[in-house]
């Protein structure tokens, strides 16, 4: 029966790791439990649509809740696999009577300070196998410190690049560039710096989809409010006279339907036309749908 209890605190352990590897490092980011958090957290701030405030707290909400949840798990499954061989397979200090410290509580105590790596050292294992496992706690948890902190190095960058197309097109939707200017080189050079950046967009929400649950503030540095001025210029690029302005056209066109596909099979499941998923991502962001 011990061995059990052991084993399902290594199950706990190995979870944890499991749904933190998918979440940063598999090349689908495809987490789990950490997807269920965020999703979660997402729809629940649907409930409150009036308090913008408090929607653009749920991207790091969300972050700081999975990786609470990881902490969590691995505090948890450790501590089950100490608790079999407490007290008899640990040394106790000075002061501290072993019948006394040997429930789950102490486990715990002993796996927090482990994963810490505050080496306080008033309750350490004795037993050969646990003094191979204690140290290999305090790894995990520099690994899972080390994962918070690359994961918010990976997010932010992400959603500047977001944000970033997102007010270039809310400014080309202000000046309203004319068809003389579109319909020339420059304009072709537009439409393809702008299928490039939705390109990189498309990548972003596959390789960081976390976040996509990141409200972005203003209206102007939205995307989701803003997508359908590029479908627009598009559009407006198709009729063209010239060659090379309907090649970029094309482009542009071909580069907005992956990023809507990206977002339907991922995110939104409306199995619906670019149009409508871009309508419906705006909703989902809290934004009037995406009209040119």
């Amino acid at each position: 029966m011990d061995w059990l209890v052991s084993l399902l605190g290594a199950g706990l352990v190995l979870a944890a790791l499991r749904d933190l590897f998918h979440t940063l490092w598999h090349p689908t980011r495809r987490g789990g439990a950490s997807r269920l958090v965020m999703t979660a957290l997402w729809r629940l701030s649907h409930l409150f649509p009036a308090r913008r405030g408090m929607n653009e707290l749920v991207g790091p909400l969300a972050m700081v809740t999975v990786v609470g949840m990881w902490t969590c798990l691995v505090v948890l499954g450790w501590a089950l696999v100490y608790l079999p061989h407490m007290p008899e397979g640990f040394a106790f200090g000075a002061g501290l009577a072993p019948h006394e410290h040997g429930d789950l509580l102490d486990s715990l105590y002993v796996s927090l300070v482990n994963l810490a790596t505050l080496g306080i050292g008033d309750i350490a294992p004795t037993a050969g196998w646990l003094r191979l496992v204690a140290p290999l706690e305090a790894l995990v948890g520099l690994a899972l410190l080390t994962a918070t902190v690359s994961w918010v190095l990976q997010i932010y960058p992400a959603l500047a690049r977001r944000r970033s197309l997102a007010l270039r097109l809310a400014m080309l939707r202000r000046v309203q560039p004319p068809a003389q200017y579109l319909h020339s080189a420059t304009g072709a050079a537009l439409l393809e710096g702008i299928a490039a950046e939705v390109v990189r967009i498309r990548v972003d929400f596959t390789q960081y989809p976390d976040a996509y649950y990141f409200h972005d503030g203003e209206e102007d540095l939205s995307l989701a409010a803003t997508i359908g001025f590029a479908v627009d210029l598009g559009r407006r690029g198709h009729s063209s006279e010239q060659s090379e302005v309907r090649l970029a056209a094309t482009v542009l066109g071909n580069a907005l339907a992956d990023l809507a596909l990206a977002l339907d099979q991922r995110f939104l499941r409306t199995g619906g036309t670019p149009a409508e998923v871009f309508t419906a991502y705006a909703h989902d962001h809290g934004r009037r749908p995406p009209l040119p």
